[in-house]
């Protein structure tokens, strides 16, 4: 087990540990080792997880939806909504140009962009898979994102080419119906991952760059993001530029100020980190996974650290101070962690997307880190489902996210590739998470 250094976060995180191990975690940590189990769908072994664990699988690749067309692949970042006693998992998919979600159906942003998102709808009583539909169409490599307190999805763009239209932007996806597919254009335009919204009703927003920015976005109006609103980028209080790429420092802590992006909608790609930078906003190694949770907002930097394999940060609005809660001392501990979410008990659940096998961690609110799953997809030809087959045991976790209404007995989780969704119940309440 890794074991968190430092001290300096009120509440969750709050009391680090004074050293940090080197030595892998052990596999299972809070739940025990892991070990394959079967899926209740298919009967493949997909994953390896804790004694006590099971899960179902849903929404590949291939899958009609309502409207007769095939699910989308490249499964990405996700949240799960309850409505009428059910779970509405909005999701992204990470693809580029092609034939848009849905065929034309929906309203469309650009009908050479074959990004968006789908809509899943669980039965957590029944454990039941009920339908897929369209619900975001016409964009390009929607990456994460993330839930609103007002019921929607904000699903981010991880790019920002022109084919033919200006890409780059957030759109919002109401959580039972379909998208306007209009961009937020006051929002930024850059290479955006994710985003969190915080008791204040601030909207933060990560940029998977280096260096990129975290940024801050104030609505006019709260609940309306499309009557726009003012763009910062967070700084280090008195430290120029900041450079957070390299060692920060498990359990350091540092004063934030935001400075103003004049312009958020530039022509070029860069233009808004920028203008961050010119003065003087800090500098992260690819700011991906954010989420919300303990009166915190979560981020990981995916190659951040010393050792270049991830950071994760905490920033307290009310105090407005950045601490980074984990700095990966090295790759068999933390690989590239990506996706984030928090537990209704206040841990949080990493995404790995590094290289060889591929963990979803667990990281206590006292700072210990653990594998809580493997991705163990291989599927015999013989298996194959909607014509898949094939090893996929590299592929990242992406879209991590509990059903917190429902007391946090389901976690819901995407493979990219070849594109599938499970749901995970256990004995959570007898571990960390």
């Amino acid at each position: 087990m890794a074991v968190l250094g430092g001290a300096a976060l009120a509440g969750p995180f709050g009391s680090l540990s004074a050293r940090i191990a080197s030595a892998a975690p052990v596999a299972g940590g809070g739940y025990g080792p892991l070990y394959p189990a079967a899926d209740r769908t298919t009967g493949l072994e997909l994953l390896r997880l804790p004694r006590g664990f099971e899960y179902v699988t849903f929404g590949w690749t291939g899958d009609p939806m309502t409207d007769g067309t095939a699910t989308p692949g490249a499964h990405d970042g996700m949240a799960a909504f309850r409505l009428n006693g059910k779970i509405h998992l909005v999701r992204n998919h990470e693809r580029g140009t092609g034939a848009p979600i849905g065929e034309g159906g929906i309203p469309t942003y650009d009908s050479t962009a074959a990004g968006g998102t789908t809509t899943v709808v669980f039965d957590p009583d029944q454990a039941k898979y009920i339908e897929t539909r369209p619900s975001l169409a016409g964009t390009i490599r929607n990456c994460a994102g993330g839930p609103t307190p007002w019921g929607t999805w904000l699903s981010c763009e991880e790019t920002t080419t022109i084919s033919p239209k200006r890409h780059g932007y957030v759109f919002e996806v109401p959580a039972d119906g379909v998208s306007d597919a209009m961009p937020i254009p006051a929002m930024g335009r850059f290479s955006h991952e994710a985003t969190a919204v915080d008791h204040h009703g601030y909207v933060y927003m990560s940029e998977d760059a280096t260096p990129g920015g975290w940024y801050r976005f104030t609505p006019n109006t709260q609940g309306r993001l499309s009557d726009g609103g003012k763009l910062e980028m967070l700084a280090i209080r008195g430290e120029f530029r900041k450079n957070l790429r390299g060692a920060v420092g498990t359990g350091t802590t540092l004063p934030v100020e935001w400075v103003p992006i004049a312009n958020p909608d530039p022509d070029t790609g860069n233009g808004v980190v920028q203008q961050g930078l010119a003065l003087g906003a800090a500098e992260f190694a690819r700011p991906e996974g954010l989420w919300y949770g303990n009166r915190l907002v979560y981020m990981t930097a995916t190659s951040g650290g010393a050792a270049g394999q991830g950071q994760v940060f905490a920033y307290n609005s009310d105090a407005m101070t950045l601490t980074c809660v984990f700095e990966s001392p090295a790759a068999n501990v933390l690989n590239f962690p990506d996706n984030i979410t928090v537990s209704p008990r206040g841990g949080l659940v990493l995404c790995e997307d590094g290289s060889g096998r591929e963990f979803l961690h667990g990281l206590s609110t006292d700072g210990l880190i653990f594998q809580f799953a493997e991705n163990n997809v291989v599927i015999p030809v013989d298996k194959a489902v909607n014509g898949i087959s094939g090893d996929f045991t590299g592929s990242e976790w992406c879209g991590a996210c509990f059903d917190n209404d429902g007391g946090g007995n389901w976690l819901f989780v995407n493979i990219q590739s070849p594109g599938i969704t499970f749901a995970i119940t256990g004995p959570w309440r007898q571990g960390i998470l």
